[in-house]
Order: structure tokens, then C-alpha cells, then sequence
């Protein structure tokens, strides 16, 4: 029997395919039940109306419009903050800013690691072979 902690709450539950606990699980299933029937009635809220209103933490209400299950077309308000800088965004974890940096970094970290792997002739250390 396959057996974990589960990260919410810390009890020993058989796993299967969900992460947490089934008492914890039937907790988000109550606090998804309660984001949806209020969005039902107020449709233009916001994301902090929508915590205030119903006592769902934004970390989970951006979790239900991560996992697709809060449609942001029913809710076109709805917006969470980008996990690196905090600006609000209604799509994936990082805004397009944070991203656009991320990428010129990573590509400027593999340009450095490049040069640094080539031997280099003008130094001294380097050497070529020649037919």
C-alpha cells in the first residue's frame, strides 16, 4: 500500500491520484463550491471581493483558474498575481515581463557557459589540430 503525508494538513492517507488527503480534499471541493456560487451572482468581481466574500485564500482561488476549473470568460475581473513580481495576470505564473527577463537570462547564462568551454588560442591554454 502505497501511503504519504498529506501537505495540507499532515495526516497519513493512502495515496491515489489526487495529493492530499480526502478530508482535505472534500475542504477544497467546499471552498471551490463556494468561489463558483458566488461568481454566479457577482460576475465582475474581483479577485480580493471574491476572498473577501467567501474566506478562500487567493493562493487557492488562483489555483482553481490555473487548473481551468474558474473560467476566466465567466469572470473576466478575475485577475492573481505573477508569482516573481506581483503585477496581476489572468494566465499562466509569471507575467510576460518576468518572462521575456527570464528567458534573456537563461540565454545569456548559455551564451557565458559557451565561451567559457571554447579553448582560447590567445590565452595560451587553448590548441587546435591541424591536418
Amino acid at each position: 500500500m502505497n501511503v504519504a503525508n498529506c501537505p495540507k494538513c499532515g495526516r497519513v492517507y493512502a495515496k491515489n491520484f489526487r495529493d492530499i488527503c480526502p478530508n482535505c480534499y472534500k475542504e477544497v471541493e467546499l471552498q471551490y463550491e463556494k468561489c463558483v456560487k458566488y461568481l454566479r451572482e457577482y460576475r465582475k468581481c474581483t479577485l480580493s471581493e471574491l476572498n473577501e466574500a467567501t474566506g478562500v485564500s487567493v493562493h487557492q482561488i488562483a489555483k482553481f483558474i490555473r487548473e481551468g476549473r474558474i473560467s476566466l470568460t465567466q469572470a473576466p475581473n478575475l485577475a492573481f498575481p505573477c508569482e516573481i513580481c506581483g503585477t496581476d495576470i489572468q494566465t499562466g505564473t509569471i507575467c510576460e515581463g518576468c518572462r521575456k527577463k527570464l528567458l534573456t537570462d537563461v540565454n545569456n547564462m548559455n551564451a557565458s557557459e559557451q565561451l567559457k568551454s571554447q579553448p582560447n588560442s590567445k590565452n595560451g591554454y587553448g590548441y587546435k589540430i591541424g591536418d
